[in-house]
């Protein structure tokens, strides 16, 4: 049995993993936190959630929540993120991080608190969407340059970060199978008189409105033809259910920083 504690368990995702890991056999959950303004604090997640078997109070104290966790999940923001997996290094609890929008300064402090415990970390925790970056990869490489590659994303209305963590995720395998830096190879956007699309460049479109759960398209677009990449989320399910299976596999784990590539056996 795998005990785990969950971040933001008031939230959509929090609250999601949260039942899912209550309905798990071999998953238990042991802890929780909310921000410290929050009115979950204090109360059981079966008072908040309706969990009959979790009477343990809701902590914003990351350091309490963690009391008697194996592994800790976390898809709050970037900074509680970042932070939560510094007190997890000192208390030697493996994590899964699942927030998009982290900078590179945060998430070099991951790859830090990963020399001494084992971290998933993914822009997106669904199983078909990292299966479907190494089908990115396998198909920049097998088209070659002849194919301009577009990216559109469309997520609800309520989203903060945009372009969407897979989207970055999408692009920059892309570039990186192309030869292409994607600081400078990947344009978010277009507006005006932009001239003809250089070959060496890749769009990334944002859509935001709505309920949308998560929608991803990659479009190769070649001479006299196009082949498409689609993912489309129907729930928060996808997501908390790739986090939950994360959680099973780090929790054995040396220290490192993972991805779900890892996870899955695909990297």
């Amino acid at each position: 049995m795998t005990k785990v504690a969950v971040a933001g368990i008031s939230g959509r995702m929090g609250g999601t993993i949260a039942r899912l890991i209550n309905e798990a056999e071999d998953l238990e959950l042991v802890g929780a936190t909310e921000t410290a303004d929050h009115n979950a604090i204090g109360k059981t997640p079966r008072e908040v959630l309706g969990l009959e078997d979790a009477l343990f109070q809701i902590e914003s104290d990351v350091s309490k929540a963690l009391k008697e966790a194996r592994v800790f999940i976390d898809f709050t923001t970037p900074e509680a993120s970042t932070s939560a997996v510094e007190v997890c290094a000192k208390h030697k609890i493996a994590c899964v991080v699942g927030t998009t929008g982290l900078d590179k300064a945060q998430t070099d402090r991951l790859g830090k608190a990963a020399e001494k415990i084992a971290v998933v970390y993914a822009p997106n925790m669904s199983l078909g969407v990292n299966l479907l970056k190494k089908l990115i990869e396998q198909t920049t490489v097998a088209l070659g340059e002849d194919y301009d590659i577009e990216i559109v994303e469309a997520h609800h209305k309520m989203k903060a970060d945009a372009p969407s963590g897979t989207a970055l995720m999408f692009a920059k395998t892309a570039a990186a199978a192309r030869g292409l830096d994607s600081d400078t190879a990947v344009v978010y956007g277009r507006h005006g008189r932009t001239g003809a699309r250089p070959k060496d460049q890749i769009g990334v479109m944002t859509l935001r409105g709505g309920d949308i759960v998560g929608d991803h398209t990659v479009l190769f677009a070649g001479p006299g033809e196009r082949i498409e990449l689609s993912h489309r989320a129907h729930t928060r399910e996808t997501f908390a259910r790739g986090a939950l299976r994360a959680a099973r596999w780090v929790a054995e784990k040396q220290a490192g920083l993972y991805s779900m590539a890892d996870v899955l056996g695909l990297a």
